[in-house]
């Protein structure tokens, strides 16, 4: 009993640490029609950022978080404003091609100045002690992660379909031209919409660094890991995104508990199960 117990925290955990990640991911893909392959690169800046201010400067867990989704946000409006604004519209491969180079430079520039080791976010005492829920001890910060991912979810849901600006954004993806000769600034949009994808990328770079290690080659090792799941769960959709993520986040955890042998081999074999039943993802529509 004791061994489910565990493997159903850590596999919750982890699900609601990779939405936070992947539903950036979601969001761009779905919405605003780009691959963008350099997704894990921003949860990585995001790391180092944190890493940085908790180890070295001595900042507070919580303002450290704060300062990497500030710090990996003021990065990526210059590079939507120079680079991504370019390939809206354009074919896939023209955007995997562009996205893919700016992970590898992102990469060697992370390798360069921090690197190759792998860096570590100090928790709070408060995080890194058990909690006693009466029945069963669970570490604080799997709890913190999973309040995290259901405040993520709630929000980005309650923001899109509920707000003005959600409705201004769906109406730019419909169709971009009609909204422009409706007044809405398309342009603004899409940037507002991408700075919250990244946002949120860094956010869940660093309160899932306990399961998703910082390191320079991050946004490589895990791009196919946060595409496999927007895939499941279909892109741009919010409840599959969320449950891709726990669906495959409860078989990559349980496989491992159990037969670690196996590595990834239960994952890859639920994604290839799930999408040959739902090949848009589990909640996806047609583009």
């Amino acid at each position: 009993m004791q061994t489910v117990f565990s493997i159903a925290i850590d596999a919750l955990a982890y699900g609601m640490a990779l939405f936070i990640i992947c539903i950036g991911l979601s969001l761009t893909m779905g919405l605003m029609r780009v691959v963008n392959l350099a997704h894990g690169a921003f949860a990585m800046i995001a790391g180092y950022i944190a890493s940085y201010a908790v180890r070295d400067l001595g900042i507070g867990y919580v303002v450290a978080i704060l300062l990497a989704i500030a710090g990996t946000v003021a990065i990526s409006i210059p590079l939507e404003r120079l680079l991504y604004r370019r390939i809206y519209g354009s074919p896939q491969l023209t955007q995997v091609l562009m996205t893919i180079g700016i992970t590898f430079c992102v990469i060697g520039i992370t390798n360069y100045f921090f690197g190759p080791t792998l860096k570590t976010i100090p928790l709070p005492a408060a995080l890194s002690q058990p909690v006693d829920l009466g029945f069963r001890s669970v570490a604080a910060h799997r709890l913190f992660v999973m309040a995290c991912g259901a405040v993520v979810a709630l929000g980005l849901w309650f923001f899109i379909e509920k707000t003005a600006f959600g409705i201004r954004l769906r109406a730019t993806v419909d169709n971009a031209s009609i909204s422009e000769a409706l007044g809405i600034r398309t342009q603004a949009v899409y940037t507002i919409s991408f700075a919250i994808a990244m946002g949120l990328a860094a956010f869940g770079g660093v309160v899932g660094a306990e399961f998703l290690p910082i390191e320079p080659y991050y946004a490589l090792r895990y791009m196919v890991t946060f595409l496999v799941v927007v895939s499941v769960g279909g892109a741009g959709s919010i409840p599959g995104a969320l449950i891709a993520c726990l669906v495959l986040g409860a078989v990559d955890t349980t496989g491992r508990y159990l037969m670690p042998e196996f590595g990834n081999f239960f994952f890859y074999a639920a994604v290839i199960a799930i999408v040959w039943v739902f090949p848009r993802g589990l909640l996806g529509k047609a583009q």
